[in-house]
């Protein structure tokens, strides 16, 4: 499954192979290894109405793991939202976010202002990258949004920001992949 194959039917997803159900994992979010532990068993022990509730039964681990003490939950959760690629990336290696940051390539001035609020944002929120759901959002709603975030300087709050995000990028590309 690559590229953009269309997603199995949701009723047949639990008896699909694990390399299946991380695919459509990676389809849905981004490859992440840390996803695919936490989440493949998931596929496989539920059965979902749609892919709607399937990501938002997920987005529940992911906002379980932002809320649990544990170091390692911490990291875990870091590596799960930083592989999502750097918003105006020249390389980018998933199709879907290739497609979806199109609109984001500007000037040489304006990438220029995206590559330092991006440097900065992962200052502030050291082993996370800005994530947010781009469609139909212009690039200075866009750098003003982060600009804010950053400011706001909140872990917790931006780390919920970003699984709201990645969840709302996965409802979308389910929406155009079923």
């Amino acid at each position: 499954m690559s590229g953009n194959t269309k997603l199995p039917p949701i009723e047949g997803v639990p008896s699909l192979p694990t390399s299946e159900r991380a695919a459509i994992l990676d389809q849905l979010f981004e490859p992440s290894t840390q996803l695919h532990t936490l989440s493949v068993p998931l596929l496989h022990e539920k059965t979902f109405e749609s892919y709607n509730d399937l990501i938002a039964a997920i987005g529940v681990q992911l906002t379980d793991l932002s809320e649990s003490a544990s170091t390692s939950d911490t990291e875990w959760l870091q590596s799960i939202l930083g592989s999502h690629p750097r918003l105006g990336a020249k390389k980018v290696d998933s199709e879907q976010s290739q497609a979806e940051q199109a609109q984001l390539q500007g000037n040489g001035e304006e990438a220029e202002q995206l590559r330092k609020l991006n440097e900065e944002y992962e200052r502030v929120f050291s082993g996370l990258k800005y994530v947010v759901f781009v469609q139909g959002r212009g690039r200075g709603v866009i750098m003003e949004d982060m600009r804010k975030r950053i400011a706001e300087s909140d872990l917790k709050s931006e780390q919920i920001a970003a699984i709201r995000a990645m969840c709302e990028i996965a409802a979308d590309r389910a929406g155009k992949l079923v």
